[in-house]
């Protein structure tokens, strides 16, 4: 089992910055994936970034392309997302997720948080 804690969300104007934070523990391997994926009101959750944990190879959503840096904190099992340029249409829950095998894209990652709301006011 892995257990993954959010933090970081909150209010911020258009074109502000956030910065969420995910912490992985349990049985957690070098071989994961960890993604973000967003869910807003009355809409589908969606991917948004992942990064492999081992190499660090990035991917991100076409829209996030250029404002959203995922990374990760190997010694502190922690992946991050950096969120600047924020657009109220980015207003979401966030998710962090993991999962060891699989498309990175997908949304059927294995763990899951429980989610932090991201709220962009214009």
């Amino acid at each position: 089992q892995v257990q993954l804690v959010e933090s970081g969300g909150g209010l911020v104007q258009a074109g502000g910055s956030l910065r969420l934070s995910c912490a992985a523990s349990g049985r957690f391997f070098s071989s994961y994936t960890m993604g973000w994926f967003r869910q807003a009101p009355g809409k589908e959750r969606e991917f948004v970034a992942a990064i492999i944990w081992s190499g660090g190879t990035t991917h991100y959503k076409d829209s996030v392309k250029g404002r959203f840096t995922i990374s990760r904190d190997i010694a502190k099992n922690t992946v991050y997302l950096q969120m600047n340029s924020l657009k109220p249409e980015d207003t979401a829950v966030y998710y962090c997720a993991a999962r060891q095998w699989g498309s990175v894209y997908a949304g059927d990652y294995d763990y899951w948080g429980q989610g932090t709301q991201v709220t962009v006011s214009s």
